[in-house]
């Protein structure tokens, strides 16, 4: 049985995804927690407090304790974080050397990483790096980081025992944007919750969701923060080039990040703008466990991300059944088969997207093949196997011993 610390700094696995800071990596972190426990293994993971009267310590199941630590002030906007991480980093320090030590640190996003590797040198450990999210990918993507945070991710890397990439193309931006040697990323796709996530009835799925009054209509579903970097406006502008003048777009999500209020206010100012209000629903987060509800209800799913690591949204659809129609960037274009389970498109051109969507919805037939397709695409990933390969990388790292950092 291994021990691990699971640090991540910036947001919680016990949040809610799809507002403020919460999304994908949440549920990675969770579901991997989960995953490891189930195997044997005990995970520690390491949040900063964000909130006042948080208890020190929140046990979420056998083997899986999440443990608040104060770091600043709880309420620190996420562009903050940096002033405060390695203040952070010596209390859980601290923490783990009182809770009897661990046998690897698997640090989650640059933030935790930073954290991560000050962790490392106070207490010889070896350090495993997933990332998330990659400054320079964002940067060439149109959502420009500071180099500061390239730089801090390099330095991170440069540093880590193992650094894991979740498709082929992620590993192949490690390796020629970041200079990881190959021999040091280890491929662990994540997984799908199929006792939640597969397919089931359309009508009832409309009815558990909220949608009955949608009628027959086809319902094109967008699930994610409303942040430019997800591309919410894409879909709303590619909603107005319909062919499919009935259809309606469902966008499930909040506000995230510096320009998340922007984001929902322009796309609202369109919808209005171009009469669309009929046709456009923005319904707030959801508990994880009931987009299986969303996605069922849906006719196609959009992910139009500008960059993404993975697309865990592409990913729940498809075990739902669902065709995606996603942008051709990061790991989408590995959990979207072209013209098989769905569409990739190569432009953020709402035009482009609109062709999509309706080669889709204005042929059903089409569309439940794909569907079918996907689910069964979707049966390669689980976060059980997704478990076993990342314990395996910690077998690795802690019997080799913690590698002389090259930061």
């Amino acid at each position: 049985m291994a021990r691990i610390a699971l640090l991540s700094l910036h947001t919680s696995p016990l949040a809610q995804p799809g507002s403020g800071d919460s999304g994908g990596m949440n549920v990675y972190v969770r579901e991997l927690a989960a995953g490891l426990a189930h195997a044997g293994h005990h995970c520690d993971v390491y949040v900063r407090t964000h909130a006042e009267g948080l208890p020190a310590q929140v046990a979420v199941e056998p083997g899986v304790v999440v443990h608040h630590v104060a770091a600043g002030p709880p309420d620190l906007a996420k562009e903050d974080l940096p002033a405060i991480v390695d203040e952070w980093a010596d209390a859980v320090a601290t923490a783990i050397e009182a809770g009897g030590g661990v046998d690897v640190i698997h640090a989650n996003y640059w933030l935790s990483g930073v954290a991560g590797h000050r962790i490392k040198h106070a207490l010889d450990i070896p350090l495993v790096s997933t990332f998330h999210t990659l400054a320079r990918v964002k940067t060439a993507a149109g959502d420009p980081e500071p180099e500061a945070r390239a730089l801090a991710e390099q330095a991170v890397m440069a540093c880590s025992d193992a650094v894991l990439a979740s498709c082929p193309a992620e590993a192949r931006q490690l390796a020629d944007l970041y200079a990881v040697p190959r021999s040091r990323i280890a491929l662990v796709p994540p997984g799908v919750e199929h006792a939640l996530f597969s397919p089931g009835p359309h009508a009832a799925a409309r009815d558990a969701a909220g949608l009955a009054d949608v009628g027959a209509a086809p319902v094109v579903l967008f699930v994610g923060r409303f942040q430019r970097l997800k591309g919410l406006d894409v879909v709303v502008r590619a909603l107005d080039r319909l062919w499919a003048r009935d259809a309606v777009l469902v966008a499930c999500g909040g506000p995230s990040g510096s320009d998340g209020a922007a984001t929902l206010a322009e796309a609202q100012a369109f919808v209005a703008d171009h009469g669309l209000t009929d046709r456009v629903r923005f319904v707030p987060p959801r508990p994880h466990h009931q987009l299986s509800s969303l996605y069922r209800a849906a006719d196609v799913v959009a992910v139009p991300s500008r960059s993404e690591s993975f697309g865990l949204v592409a990913l729940e659809a498809a075990a739902c059944g669902r065709p995606v129609v996603a942008a051709d960037v990061g790991g989408l274009s590995t959990l979207v088969e072209h013209r098989r389970t769905g569409l990739l498109v190569g432009s953020r051109d709402p035009g482009a997207w609109a062709a999509a969507l309706d080669s889709v919805l204005c042929l059903p037939d089409r569309a439940t093949r794909m569907g079918r397709a996907a689910a069964t695409l979707a049966t390669d990933y689980g976060w059980a196997t997704a478990a076993r390969a990342l314990a395996g990388v910690y077998a690795e790292v802690t019997e080799r011993g913690p590698l002389d950092c090259a930061a």
